[in-house]
C-alpha cells in the first residue's frame, strides 16, 4: 500500500470487511474483478496459537467468502490461499515402497487423522479449502487454490510467530517424512499473481503446491526454530532418535506450479482490482 500512497490512487484503496458477514463481504467485493482470499484465523493473544474452534471458523469463513464471490456480479475469479498442510497428513503411510511416495496437488490431508492428532491448523486449512471447492462447484466462478509451505521472508524473525508455531505442530514427523518445507513470501505472492493471470485464458486451474526449500537436516530446522524464537526441542529429538538417517517416505512435487511460473507473460497490475478482507 505504501507503493500507491493515498487510498484511491491508481485504483487501489483499503476496505474493511468481516469474513463471517456476507453483507460486509459483498460491500467489499462489489466492483472487484477478482478476490484473493489470504486471511487465516490466529489467536490474537499469541497464547494458544490455533484451536479446534478456529479450524471450524476457518471452514465457515471460506464458504461465506466463496458464496459472496458467486453472488457479487463483478467477481468472476478467486485465488484462495490454502496450505501445504492440506496435502501432507495422511492416515496410511506406505512402508513397503522402494521409493518415496509423491505428494502433489492431488493429495489431501486426512481430516480424521488431523482431528485425532490435534493438528488443528492442518485441519482448518484442509476443511476450509474443501469448503471453498464445494461452494464453487457448478457456479459461475473460477477458483484456484495455492497451497504454500511455511511462509518466510523479510521481517520473519521479528513478526508474531503464533501462526508459524501452529503450522509447525507435528514438525518432527514432517521433518522425518520429508514434507517440512518453507516458501518465501515473494514466491507465494508471485504464484498468486501468475495463477490470476493464467485464469484469464483458462491455462490455470485446480490446486498448486508452493514451496522453495525442503528442510532435510535437523540442524536446518534448529535454525528455523531459532529464527522463530522457540526452543529447539524438535530438532534435538530427531537427532537423538536417528530419524535423520532414515530415507524420507515422501517427496514433495511442485511441477505444476513450476510450469505456471515459467510463463514469460508479465503481470500488468493496472488490469486488476484487489479486495483485502480481514476478520
Amino acid at each position: 500500500m505504501e507503493m500507491f500512497g493515498e487510498d484511491g490512487r491508481d485504483g487501489v484503496w483499503t476496505v474493511m470487511a468481516n469474513v463471517m458477514d456476507p453483507e460486509s463481504l459483498h460491500r467489499a467485493f462489489d466492483g472487484c474483478a477478482g478476490v484473493f482470499h489470504t486471511s487465516a484465523f490466529v489467536d490474537p493473544g499469541g497464547m494458544s496459537g490455533y484451536t479446534k474452534h478456529m479450524a471450524s471458523l476457518e471452514a465457515k469463513a471460506a464458504e461465506r467468502v466463496i458464496e459472496t464471490c458467486v453472488r457479487t456480479e463483478s467477481v468472476r475469479k478467486c485465488i484462495f490461499t490454502s496450505s501445504l498442510l492440506a496435502c501432507v497428513w495422511r492416515q496410511n503411510y506406505p512402508h513397503d515402497r522402494r521409493g518415496p511416495s509423491i505428494i502433489d496437488e492431488n493429495c489431501w490431508s486426512d481430516e480424521s487423522f488431523c482431528r485425532d492428532n490435534k493438528l488443528w491448523f492442518a485441519l482448518g486449512k484442509t476443511a476450509a479449502e474443501k469448503a471453498a471447492w464445494r461452494a464453487a462447484r457448478g457456479r459461475d466462478l473460477k477458483l484456484v487454490t495455492v497451497c504454500p509451505a511455511l511462509v518466510t521472508g523479510p521481517g520473519f524473525r521479528r513478526r508474531n510467530s503464533t501462526a508459524s508455531i501452529a503450522y509447525l505442530k507435528g514438525s518432527r514427523d514432517m521433518l522425518a517424512e520429508g514434507v517440512l518445507a518453507t516458501a518465501n513470501v515473494e514466491t507465494v505472492a508471485e504464484a498468486h499473481v501468475r495463477a490470476y493471470e493464467a485464469m484469464g485464458n483458462n491455462t490455470a486451474g485446480g490446486r498448486y503446491i508452493c514451496y522453495d526449500h525442503v528442510i532435510r537436516r535437523a540442524e536446518d530446522f534448529a535454525e528455523l526454530e531459532r529464527q522463530l524464537g522457540i526452543p529447539s526441542r524438535t530438532a534435538a529429538s530427531v537427532l537423538q532418535s536417528g530419524d535423520e538417517d532414515r530415507p524420507a517416505r515422501f517427496e514433495l512435487c511442485k511441477r505444476k506450479l513450476a510450469r505456471l511460473m515459467s510463463s514469460r507473460r508479465r503481470c500488468t497490475y493496472d488490469d486488476y482490482y484487489y479486495s483485502v478482507t480481514s476478520p
